[in-house]
């Protein structure tokens, strides 16, 4: 720990003021995510305890707002500051899912590209090049529609969690695939994977022991810019219906509902869920920017 606290990565960090204010704004919202269901003041998914007379109640500090509701209430009289707290979760829960899973397949992709070379190398990367020609959010809707096709329909909301993150993780592959290819072919031809050769060791464990190790400082910048982008594509596919089902909101799907009563001057059903998504994304999308310059000591 001392070792992490007398390092560049930590002295770059406490030197940059909007680094150490975005780390706190994400501390926030990821605390107050993970801890909904003991900080929220109300519980918004539980039907018991649901009043229709709360609905459309706006913020406390308005004229005919309730103190009980800080940030107003729902068509359904839910409070929305708990429902952003909530949807959170969702929103985050999907984020990492899919980040995670894009890392495992494109460093094994990339790794595997990078280190045999030849024609696994030019079909991997082809099949990369490919995909990358489709944005990543027609891949996910494309992806979301198949599943939702085959399936039987009343599987779709048990299985539409796991859909989206499978969708939003497949999409994004091809950019950690392809840097991690880059770092290996450099990688490969070092003294020290030739020595491992010369030892016997196996292709599988010099690129899981040796190679992995060294590729991983542009992994770490790339998978924490893609968690901004991963939440924004969750909201996306939420907000036009296809993401999350309606039982676990998340604050796309928190958008989509309000955007039904913006024009009707419900505007905070609304822009309360919007303000928390741009400030989560912000937040993370600020730390990899720094961790990028960080870890590129030509950027700094």
């Amino acid at each position: 720990m001392k070792a992490f606290f007398d390092s560049d990565l930590w002295w770059s960090f406490t030197r940059s003021p909007i680094t150490v204010l975005s780390a706190i704004v994400a501390f926030i919202c990821i605390a107050g995510a993970v801890l909904a269901p003991v900080l929220a003041p109300h519980n918004p998914f539980d039907l018991a305890s649901l009043q229709l007379m709360d609905a459309f109640k706006p913020p406390a500090w308005s004229s005919e707002g309730d103190a009980t509701y800080p940030l107003g209430t729902d068509d359904q009289g839910r409070d929305m500051l708990s429902a952003i707290m909530y949807g959170a979760r969702v929103s985050l829960l999907v984020g990492f899912a899919a980040v995670i899973f894009s890392t495992l397949v494109g460093v094994t992709v990339g790794l595997l590209a990078g280190y045999l070379g030849g024609k696994v190398d030019a079909l991997l990367m082809r099949i990369a090049d490919i995909q990358l020609t489709f944005p990543s959010i027609l891949v996910a809707l494309l992806i979301d529609g198949v599943v939702r096709a085959v399936l039987p329909r009343e599987t779709h909301s048990e299985v539409a969690l796991f859909v989206v993150i499978f969708a939003i993780g497949i999409s994004n592959w091809p950019q950690f695939a392809r840097t991690v290819r880059g770092s290996t072919l450099v990688e490969r031809n070092k003294e020290y994977v030739q020595a491992a050769r010369v030892i016997g060791l196996s292709p599988l464990r010099i690129m899981r022991s040796h190679v992995l190790p060294n590729v991983m400082s542009p992994v770490l910048v790339i998978a924490t810019l893609n968690l901004g982008f991963a939440i924004l594509a969750e909201a996306t596919l939420s907000f036009l219906g296809v993401g999350v089902p309606p039982t676990q909101p998340s604050l796309g799907t928190l958008i989509r509902i309000g955007n039904d009563f913006l024009f009707s001057g419900e505007w905070w059903i609304t822009i309360f869920p919007g303000v928390a998504l741009i400030v989560m994304v912000l937040s993370v999308n600020l730390l990899g920017d720094w961790l990028r310059d960080a870890l590129n000591p030509r950027l700094r």
